[in-house]
Parts: structure tokens; C-alpha cells; sequence
């Protein structure tokens, strides 16, 4: 897949079947099926008129103490009409230019505008690293801050790690706090963390932050004083108040309601909500990972390929 697919041109991709018409509130939930051992089965299937696919992946907590990459699996491109294979790809590699495009899309709309940004990030993963990628081809850097799992001397080598690799795209970079959110005008999580990852009350007004690490419903990111202070954009509705521990775990306290949510990725890229980073209260966008996204960069990548069936 390596050069055939810029996070800017998977981020077209997505916007492209949005504004033509796929509602992801029909799309079908995620199949989770627990494996003994820890770890856990995921089935994400998806349809369009042109094509069909389905992602089997695996969420292995163990695997990186043992050498081998957390998450694994294979995603098989069919044709739609008559629902012949085209074409089978590395799912892992699939969901790292994924879920970057699905966030750089929301940023888009949602990211301060008018100056460079100053970018914390929590996580030194693959998805740390398409995040950065992506939002450094989208938008002018002034600082890019990588913060480590607190007592983890792997952490605090990846985040350093992670920080010589932003300096090497040009970008002033540097290992920090989580305190740190507060001068930030972008936060992005990209972390297995169950717990809170820093005090959303720190969070600037006008500021944006990106939560993609998790999909589980008793598992967050952020925090409740974030979340109840934050205007909240999230891919489908009914996706986040199955699976988002971010908004779940507050509602089930009484912080918030369900209809708490401000809008969705489809309309932001319709322009039905007003974007660009309101002042008056920071922007949240909570990601749990869809199947469409996963077909609609599938079929990208296959027609990049020269491949396309059209």
C-alpha cells in the first residue's frame, strides 16, 4: 500500500461516499468475539452498490512484549454486483491509513484556523505516527509535544522516538507532560490508556482534541469534565453510544445526556455544522472505527492500484 494512498487523498476518499449519500447510521456494528488468552476477534463487514468488504482483525494486548504488532488481520475486497474477491490487503496497514484520514477529515472542519498549531499527542504507536503524518501534510506545525505513558521506560523511549521523527519532517518536536494540554491547540490520543490520559479542564477554549484509542464502552480517553465543556463530533451516533467509553462512561454518571452529541463526520463534510474551532468552548472528536471507512479507502487503494473494475 506504501505510496499509493496519501492520508489526504483516504481522507477525499471518505468525504467522497459521505457526500454521496452513505448514511453510517445504517451502517452494521462491529462483531467482537473474545479469544481465549486476552485477546479479541473483530468482524467489520461493509457494503456499497459497487463493492463489498469485510475487515477480520485481531486486538492482541500481549503481542508487543512479544516482538509482534498489537493489532493484525486481512481485509477482502469484493466486487458488489456479483460479489467476486478482488483483491485481499493487510488489515493492519488498512486501519493505520484509516483511522489518520477519518481524523484529518474531522480536522478539517474542526481544527483552529488561521495560525500554525502546536500538537500534543498521546501514544508512539503506529497510529501516533499516521496521525502525525497526516496533520503535518494538512496543516503548518509549531511544535509537535509526544507524551509517554507515565512509569513505562518503553513509552518514554518510543515517545522520544516518535519526537526525532517529527524532527525530521521539519517540525520542532520534543517529550512532555500531560499538563502540557493546556497550551495546546490540538490533542490527539492514539493509546490503549482505559483511564483518562490528562485533566480536561486544562483544555483551551478554541482547542481541538482527537480520541482514537479506543471502542470499547467501559474504556475512555478523556475525561468527564472535557467531555461535558466540549462541543462533541463523532462518526455516527449510534456507533458512539454503543462502543465510545468516552461518552458513555460520563452519561452513565449524569454529566450528560445522550443527546449531548453536536453533530456527526457526515455533517461536517455537508456543512451543517459550523466548523473551523468555535472560541467559546474546545471541539472533541471521538472516533471508534467503521466499516465504511474501511471500504471506502479499500476500494481507493484498489482503484490507485489500477485495478478498479470501472
Amino acid at each position: 500500500m506504501a505510496g499509493l494512498l496519501t492520508p489526504a487523498a483516504a481522507a477525499d476518499a471518505l468525504a467522497g461516499v459521505l457526500l454521496a449519500g452513505l448514511d453510517p447510521e445504517t451502517c452494521p456494528p462491529r462483531s467482537a468475539l473474545p479469544v481465549p488468552g486476552g485477546g479479541e476477534l473483530l468482524l467489520m463487514p461493509a457494503a456499497t452498490g459497487a463493492y463489498a468488504g469485510v475487515k477480520i482483525a485481531g486486538v492482541a494486548p500481549g503481542n508487543p512484549a512479544l516482538g509482534l504488532p498489537r493489532i493484525t488481520g486481512s481485509y477482502l475486497l469484493l466486487d458488489g454486483p456479483t460479489l467476486r474477491p478482488l483483491a485481499l490487503l493487510d488489515g493492519a496497514a488498512l486501519t493505520t491509513l484509516r483511522t489518520p484520514a477519518v481524523s484529518a477529515l474531522a480536522l478539517r472542519h474542526l481544527a483552529p484556523a488561521g495560525r500554525p498549531l502546536r500538537l500534543l499527542l498521546f501514544g508512539s504507536g503506529p497510529q501516533a505516527y499516521g496521525h502525525l503524518d497526516a496533520v503535518h501534510a494538512m496543516r503548518q506545525l509549531a511544535e509537535v509535544v509526544v507524551v509517554a505513558r507515565a512509569g513505562s521506560a518503553g513509552s518514554a523511549a518510543g515517545a522520544e522516538k516518535l519526537a526525532a521523527h517529527a524532527r525530521g519532517l521539519g517540525v520542532p518536536a520534543r517529550t512532555g507532560a500531560a499538563a502540557e494540554v493546556a497550551d495546546a491547540d490540538l490533542v490527539i490520543c492514539c493509546t490503549t490508556s482505559r483511564e483518562p490520559l490528562f485533566d480536561g479542564r486544562l483544555i483551551a477554549p478554541g482547542a481541538t482534541v482527537v480520541a482514537v484509542g479506543s471502542h470499547e464502552p467501559d474504556a475512555r480517553e478523556v475525561d468527564t469534565a472535557l467531555v461535558r465543556r466540549a462541543a462533541v463530533y463523532v462518526e455516527s451516533r449510534a456507533a458512539a453510544l454503543r462502543e465510545a467509553g468516552d461518552l458513555l462512561v460520563p452519561e452513565a454518571e449524569g454529566a450528560i445526556g445522550a443527546g449531548h452529541i453536536s453533530g456527526t463526520l457526515a455533517d461536517l463534510v455537508a456543512g451543517r455544522m459550523p466548523g473551523a474551532g468555535a472560541a467559546s468552548c474546545p471541539q472533541l472528536f471521538k472516533s471508534v472505527g467503521m466499516a465504511w471507512e474501511d471500504l471506502a479507502v479499500a476500494v481507493a487503494l484498489f482503484e490507485a492500484a489500477g485495478s478498479g473494475v470501472h
